[in-house]
């Protein structure tokens, strides 16, 4: 269990920090301009684009970092926790949106940073 939980969050801390530091550094313009599934963004300002992305580049960090330097390996599961939360802001905006395939999605990421928080909360903990 402790070897699949490394592994979904490395998976999810790749994809969080790509995806986020794309949202902190790309215009909300560009971001638009990608298409469909890119199209929330016009739901938020120019501000609110960039702080999801920097809330998704901390999480990532959160997820290795303090696991990996066994300094306070209590904060990945917190860092999972709060892409937990970005996960439901991003879900509610689908459904505001209409866009209930593309939440489909975003659940799964949630549900996969669900995984990373209750099995480092409880049976795959990093407590000694």
């Amino acid at each position: 269990m402790n070897l699949a939980l490394w592994i979904v969050a490395g998976l999810l801390a790749a994809a969080y920090l790509l995806g986020g530091a794309f949202k902190v550094v790309t215009p909300k313009e560009r971001i638009a301009a990608f298409g469909h599934s890119a199209q929330w963004v016009e739901d938020f300002g120019a501000g609110g684009v960039k702080a999801i992305g920097a809330l998704e580049v901390l999480g990532a960090i959160g997820l290795i970092l303090p696991a990996v330097l066994d300094t306070a390996p209590v904060l990945v599961p917190l860092a999972a926790l709060g892409l937990v939360a970005v996960m439901v802001g991003a879900a509610i905006t689908r459904i505001r949106r209409h866009e209930l395939t593309l939440m489909l999605v975003d659940l799964a990421y949630l549900a996969l940073a669900a995984l990373v928080a209750w099995g480092r909360l409880g049976p795959e903990s990093f407590v000694h």
